[in-house]
């Protein structure tokens, strides 16, 4: 899908400010995510290895994904579709700030509750989208290999509201499953979980995060080699402006810095 018309980006709109989230389905080609899991699968294999993932959960981990070969695409985090939807519910001129994988292998358990930021301030209500998480699976997602679990509304309620609704069974949980090709656009602040991967195959999910133009978490960034920087188009760059340029390309080697993922 290259092109959006204005009562289809209408509709996605309405259903991701009721739901938080809209799910366009088949949307990505499939050859290219396979791409994108072969190169996945050593580097997942090598930051488990090394103890170098955030982990997220009894053997559930968070990669950042290096912005170079497969991974650097703009027919992915240039998408004109996506890009329309972020920005009619987060703001003109967006920033690209994550480019990630959250992986559950066999053995992983069920998360507690909660939503990926805090909110902008403390006792108001809650205010627009201003954090975005695009996920795409690099397999298939069922109910057994560890579905995304999420609540729908709650990204327009107040923590402790949220968190109200949830205790007293107001909000319930929905199991997201996906094909590959799925492509999932949220907001971060709905209460939601990860859930166990009962299967011996590890199930990948990409996260490419847009923020609205002025907000900045320093702990969740990418590192923009200096030579693909030189090929990027400009909106790609554009998008990529607050980012920092790095002169070496491949996967970071330390452990990552976006410890904190739970509020």
């Amino acid at each position: 899908m290259d092109s959006i018309s204005s009562e289809q980006l209408d509709n996605h709109v309405a259903t991701f400010e009721r739901d938080g989230l809209v799910i366009l389905r088949q949307h990505f080609p499939k050859e290219t995510l396979s791409a994108w899991r072969q190169a996945f699968e050593p580097l997942l294999r090598e930051r488990v290895a090394s103890g170098t993932t955030a982990v997220r959960g009894a053997d559930r981990h968070y990669i950042t994904l290096p912005f170079s070969g497969v991974f650097a695409d703009e027919k992915i985090f240039c998408d004109p579709v996506i890009l329309a939807i972020v920005e009619r519910v987060a703001g003109e001129d967006p920033v690209m700030c994550q480019l990630a994988s959250d992986t559950p292998l066999n053995g992983s358990t069920f998360q507690e509750i909660h939503r990926d930021t805090p909110p902008l301030f403390d006792d108001l209500p809650e205010t627009p989208s201003f954090q975005l998480a695009v996920n795409f699976p690099l397999c298939d997602v069922s109910l057994e290999n560890g579905p995304f679990e999420t609540t729908l509304g709650t990204h327009r309620m107040r923590p402790d509201d949220a968190m109200k609704a949830w205790n007293e069974k107001r909000a319930s949980l929905h199991a997201i499953t996906m094909e590959l090709g799925d492509v999932m656009i949220r907001d971060v602040r709905a209460l939601h979980r990860g859930t166990p991967n009962t299967t011996d195959e590890p199930r990948p999910m990409v996260v490419i995060g847009y923020s609205r133009s002025w907000y900045f978490r320093p702990e969740v960034h990418i590192d923009v080699p200096v030579d693909v920087d030189a090929g990027l188009s400009r909106r790609a760059k554009r998008l990529l402006r607050s980012m920092p340029r790095v002169d070496a390309t491949g996967s970071p080697q330390g452990p990552e810095s976006y410890q904190r993922f739970a509020y």
